[in-house]
């Protein structure tokens, strides 16, 4: 099974950016920003569009496979 390992925390620690403006980018609460970063809970397919654009990242890169 391939388990999926959120990239997300340290991408936007790399950015910069404050998690509060990403979290209103998103329209989502700074709380569920951080089950996204911890991998609690995965991002929808169009905030993930919107999160990688912030980022300047592409969608793949949010995520690591495990095996």
């Amino acid at each position: 099974m391939v388990k999926l390992i959120s990239k997300i925390g340290d991408l936007i620690n790399e950015s910069g950016l404050k998690k509060k403006f990403i979290a209103e980018k998103l329209k989502v609460s700074v709380a569920q920003l951080r089950n996204y970063e911890t991998g609690h809970s995965l991002i929808p397919i169009d905030k993930a569009y919107v999160l990688s654009e912030l980022l300047g990242v592409k969608v793949d890169d949010l995520y690591e496979r495990s095996e």
